[in-house]
């Protein structure tokens, strides 16, 4: 055998290094060249905030891994060759399908013999994606083989996160029983002792799933603010939309012109897709049908509220909460080319 190419996607998990060096001890001893393809997919294009400092930690981790490999293959008696790349940095990437496809092509590219997939591969997201990502790598007709590693038992792994759940369960709690006191008495005794146990509950029970990535001590509280000044800006949106649709049916014509429509919202899954999605829909004349990683598909009922969609105003205003004014200058959907007009048979 000539040469062994091996392609290992990687992230930044607790199981990495096992994975590169599964993936050197594993060659074939009778390959005279052993090529090692690191690489890197990143779920936001450098355009954007997040993929500009993805690619800084990509490029880190890219660096290490290539140390690993060499460190691992130095007893060996072939010429080693390690090639490294970030991918996904001139697109977006959505969800396992389009990472399937994305390593699929770059196998393709390069000759590839075999994929080396660590077990806890997750490429920036916030859960891991590993069974979905398996799925689709079958169904695009990729091999790969999932590296044997030994994992830290889950005891182990939430003994270090403790300041970061305190962190989840206290913003938790707190928004929690803010809107128990908003709905009940907040200078009765009883609804603020009964409105504690309940946020308690809530907390400890819910919190790990509604903030699925880690706060910030600093940017959460900012982010609260920033959030307070889009509550006003939505509820303008929401009226001016109710005189759109008023305007619509009072009109005998009744120019009602229904569609379905796709838009590749560039906010990350998770809390910033919730409340894009929910503003959509609490604005008249649009509904949010499905929210797919960002993918976003929105039934909308007037060609004004079609138009105000893809020029991407509540997408700004949710990247302001999330990410600042830096965040929310970018261009808009329509510009960007991630709208469409789509059939029932597109769904």
């Amino acid at each position: 055998m000539a040469a062994e190419r091996v392609l290992v996607p990687l992230s930044d998990t607790v199981t990495v290094r096992q994975t590169v060096g599964y993936a050197v001890q594993s060659c074939p001893g009778e390959a005279e060249t052993l090529e090692f393809h690191l690489v890197v997919a990143l779920p936001y294009d450098t355009e954007m905030p997040e993929g500009q400092s993805l690619t800084e930690d990509a490029e880190r981790l890219l660096s290490k891994a290539e140390s690993w490999v060499r460190e691992d293959a130095s007893s060996t008696n072939v010429t080693i060759d390690v090639t490294t790349s970030v991918l996904g940095d001139d697109e977006y990437l959505f969800g396992p399908r389009d990472y399937a496809r994305t390593f699929d092509s770059y196998a393709a590219a390069h000759d590839i013999d075999r994929l080396v997939l660590d077990p806890e591969y997750q490429p920036g997201t916030t859960a891991q994606m590993l069974q979905p990502l398996e799925r689709e790598l079958e169904s695009v007709g990729l091999a790969y083989d999932e590296a044997p590693v030994e994992r830290p038992a889950r005891h182990e792994r939430l003994a270090g996160d403790g300041a970061e759940r305190f962190d989840k369960i206290f913003a938790m709690f707190w928004i929690s029983y803010g809107f128990y006191l908003v709905l009940g008495d907040p200078t009765y005794w009883f609804d603020l002792v009964t409105g504690a146990a309940v946020a308690g509950i809530v907390a400890v029970s819910l919190a790990h799933v509604t903030f699925t990535f880690p706060l910030d001590r600093i940017g959460s509280p900012i982010r609260t603010l920033r959030f307070g000044l889009y509550v006003p800006y939505l509820l303008f949106e929401i009226v001016k939309a109710n005189l759109a649709i008023s305007l619509v049916i009072l009109r005998p014509s009744m120019p009602i012109r229904p569609t379905m429509t796709r838009v590749n919202a560039r906010v990350r899954s998770g809390l910033p897709l919730l409340a894009l999605a929910n503003s959509i829909t609490l604005t008249p004349g649009t509904l949010t049908v499905r929210a797919d990683d960002q993918r976003l598909i929105i039934h909308t009922l007037i060609p004004s509220a079609r138009e105000d969609l893809f020029e991407g105003s509540l997408e700004r205003a949710v990247r302001f909460v999330f990410h600042g004014r830096t965040g929310a200058r970018i261009p808009t959907p329509e510009e960007r080319g991630d709208t469409e007009i789509i059939r029932g048979d597109d769904l």
